[in-house]
C-alpha cells in the first residue's frame, strides 16, 4: 500500500473536443473539477460523458499523475485540458498497466483493471500548448475498467496494487 493525493477529479457530462483542435473545444457552463465522483462497476462515472457506454467500457475511467502535468508549458495544466477523470500525486500509475489498483480515499476500495495508456492527442497542443502531446508521450495516463462500485473524493488515499496479471488481453 501506498499513501497517494487525489489531487482533482473531472466529471464531464459532455464531449467538448469535438472537430478540429484548431477549431477549440466547446465551452461548458458547468464546472466539471468536482470534490467526488460515484464510480459504478464496469459502466464507469455516473454522470460522466462515458458513463456506461459499452464502446469506452475499458476505458471508462482514466488516472493521471500529476507529476506528469506538462506544467512548464502551461502552469495552469490539470485535469480540464486533459480530459482525465482522476489525477493522482505520488505514484507512477502508467508503469500499472496489465494490473489491477485499489484506490480508497476513505469510503472503501474502488478496484479499477488498468487496461492501457491513455495516449496524448493533439488537442494537447491546444488546450495546454506547443509541446504538450509530445511532452505526455508516455505519461499521458492510464484507461481503465472499474471492478467494484465506490465512491472517490479528494485528499489522501491508500493505493495498492493488487493483482499484476494482464488484464490488456481480456
Amino acid at each position: 500500500m501506498t499513501m497517494v493525493e487525489v489531487v482533482q477529479l473531472l466529471l464531464s457530462p459532455t464531449h467538448r473536443y469535438v472537430g478540429r483542435p484548431a477549431d477549440g473545444p466547446t465551452p461548458t457552463q458547468e464546472n466539471e473539477l468536482v470534490d467526488s465522483v460515484e464510480v459504478r462497476r464496469t459502466l464507469g462515472i455516473v454522470g460522466d460523458r462515458y458513463f456506461a457506454h459499452p464502446a469506452h467500457r475499458r476505458a471508462a475511467i482514466t488516472l493521471m499523475a500529476a507529476e506528469n502535468l506538462p506544467v512548464h508549458i502551461n502552469a495552469a495544466a490539470d485535469l480540464r485540458q486533459t480530459r482525465r477523470n482522476v489525477l493522482l500525486k505520488g505514484v507512477d500509475i502508467d508503469a500499472c498497466v496489465g494490473s489491477t489498483v485499489s484506490l480508497d480515499s476513505g469510503s472503501g476500495p474502488v478496484l479499477l483493471a488498468v487496461n492501457s495508456a491513455a495516449r496524448p492527442c493533439a488537442w494537447m497542443e491546444t488546450t495546454i500548448g506547443a509541446g504538450a502531446q509530445r511532452a505526455l508521450r508516455g505519461k499521458g495516463g492510464v484507461r481503465c475498467t472499474p471492478l467494484s462500485d465506490g465512491v472517490l473524493t479528494l485528499g489522501t488515499a491508500e493505493f495498492t496494487i493488487t493483482d499484476t496479471d494482464s488484464h490488456g488481453a481480456r
